[in-house]
């Protein structure tokens, strides 16, 4: 067999052997990128990245039966991917009390999600972002009604705020849409 010539033989390798280190080098690379495999895997099995980034949670909404927009919120959280129960309630304010909601913040429906309260027409995209973020709150709220809220998709685009509130009912602008 005929030896390498020095142009086939890698930098620093003078007699094509490629060295102690080379293996170790490899070993690693194959390891990283086995990690980085894994957690993505992970995180794309808990919904945390992908198209549908709440697709393994579960959303409770208590509603009155007769509320539309109500109905139109539960279908574009749906479409962003989360799983929706629905509790058709004569009265829903013994929910929004039962969970902390304070005064002023009411909307048409409450829902809960992993440990939180959402109030009203909270866009999807948001409610995302409190379950990755995490935040020290009781939850999200739309208060009111805004016409171009989801669910109500009225195309005037009338700003509106989404506040994070806390157990004292203390409020911060969490969003502005």
């Amino acid at each position: 067999m005929k030896p390498p010539l020095s142009r086939d033989l890698p930098p620093g390798e003078p007699d094509g052997n490629p060295g102690p280190k080379a293996g170790r080098r490899r070993t690693l690379v194959v390891l990283g990128a086995g990690i980085v495999a894994a957690g993505a895997a992970a995180a794309w099995g808990t919904g945390l990245i992908g198209g549908n980034a709440a697709k393994a949670t579960e959303v409770v909404v208590y509603k009155s039966p007769a509320c539309g927009c109500c109905g139109e919120w539960v279908k574009h959280l749906e479409r962003s991917g989360f799983d929706v129960s629905v509790h058709n309630v004569d009265d829903v304010i013994p929910i929004k009390e039962a969970n902390g909601l304070p005064d002023g913040l009411e909307s048409c429906h409450t829902a809960l999600v992993d440990g939180y309260v959402v109030e009203g027409h909270v866009p999807a995209d948001l409610v995302m972002r409190m379950l990755r973020e995490r935040p020290a709150i009781v939850g999200l709220a739309v208060p009111g009604m805004p016409a171009s809220a989801p669910g109500m998709d009225d195309p005037s685009k009338e700003p509106y705020d989404v506040l994070a509130f806390d157990k004292q009912g203390k409020t911060t602008v969490y969003a502005r849409r």
